[in-house]
């Protein structure tokens, strides 16, 4: 058991910059400016090192490797459930819970809740007793995302689990996320996330309601995230992009029309980006070579048709990668995460 130890903070500006590469693992890890690896599928490895994790989500096509670059050296090891490495500015980690026997039977949806709760009182412990205290982005991984009816639905009760371990906190505060559904029947929650010594700025779109300003009807927690986070100033690290669908307001569109929703969410990530250009105009306008993402597919007949969609519009300008997923409504068919900064 290990946890980050007291350092001063590392000399310079934080520094993280994301990339998808087609390596062997071994080769990245050797490597003493990665903070984190991922690999998606069931063909990616199983490896013991604390930064590299295995995401259960099927790519479409070859899948490449996700590779965080921070400043060297970075340090690494475990603390109990938690997997960590960290810098001197920031601080990965992740843990992974299954959700407790006898709360998965039929109408019975809280094995989630109770395992989100977990997950992350486990967290905030962990980043509050540590030298980076500040969230900046998280990503969630849950099974049968939408299963279940009204308030027993499972990413309603997830909602109520992370708050709940959240414990008290400001709303106009909260990190960027993403939750989305896993593919593979496997009743664990997968949790990673990007803490800082320094805060960064959350950022909201004014085409959408702030979520964690979302009326009852979506459940009796609203979701505690933010649309998107500008990275602790004066650092060189890319905007930090929330899980973004075809929402406007609060409300889902184009309901069974695939390409209407990718449009939307595009639109979407325009008014987010110039939002965000507010406060750091050097960002650039649109989506290019300093973006990259994460595409998420709810029906893997769709996988191709979405892939295809990218392409003519982005051609290789923006690297990404296209995975299969469920989304937490049930009418969405995808949902778009990244980052986002010059080149």
């Amino acid at each position: 058991m290990s946890r980050p130890l007291p350092v001063p903070p590392a000399p310079g500006r934080q520094q993280l910059r994301v990339e998808y590469v087609d390596a062997a693992p071994a080769t990245l890890l050797a490597r003493d400016d990665v903070l984190a690896l991922f690999g998606f599928g069931r063909e990616a490895p199983a490896l013991d090192d604390p930064r590299y994790l295995r995401v259960p989500l099927q790519p479409h096509g070859p899948a490449p490797l996700e590779v965080w670059h921070a400043r060297a050296p970075v340090s690494a090891g475990r603390d109990g459930e938690i997997a960590w490495s960290c810098d001197g500015e920031l601080l990965f980690g992740a843990i992974e819970v299954d959700e407790p026997a006898g709360h998965t039977g039929e109408g019975d949806h809280s094995g989630i809740l109770l395992a989100a709760e977990h997950a992350y009182r486990a967290l905030t412990r962990f980043i509050g007793d540590s030298d980076y205290p500040h969230l900046l982005r998280i990503w969630n991984y849950l099974d049968a995302i939408t299963l279940g009816d009204g308030d027993t639905e499972r990413y309603r009760q997830f909602c109520v689990g992370r708050a709940r371990g959240l414990g008290s906190f400001d709303p106009s505060n909260l990190p960027a996320a993403t939750a989305i559904g896993r593919c593979d029947d496997a009743r664990t929650i997968q949790i990673y996330w990007l803490a800082a010594r320094a805060p960064g700025t959350p950022v909201e779109n004014p085409r959408q309601v702030s979520a964690y300003r979302y009326p009852r009807e979506y459940g009796p927690q609203a979701p505690s995230f933010a649309r998107a986070m500008l990275p602790p100033d004066g650092s060189a690290m890319p905007l930090m992009l929330s899980g973004t669908a075809s929402v406007v307001g609060h409300a889902s569109q184009h309901d069974g029309e695939l390409l209407a929703q990718l449009d939307e969410t595009f639109a979407n990530f325009d008014a987010l980006i110039a939002s965000a250009r507010q406060r750091q105009p050097g960002l650039p306008p649109d989506f290019g070579p300093g973006s990259r993402l994460k595409v998420y597919v709810r029906d893997a007949d769709d996988l191709p048709i979405v892939a295809e969609a990218l392409d003519a519009r982005f051609g290789d300008r923006v690297p990404r990668v296209v995975l299969h997923a469920a989304i937490c409504r049930r009418e969405l068919a995808l949902e778009i995460d990244g980052v986002h900064g010059a080149e």
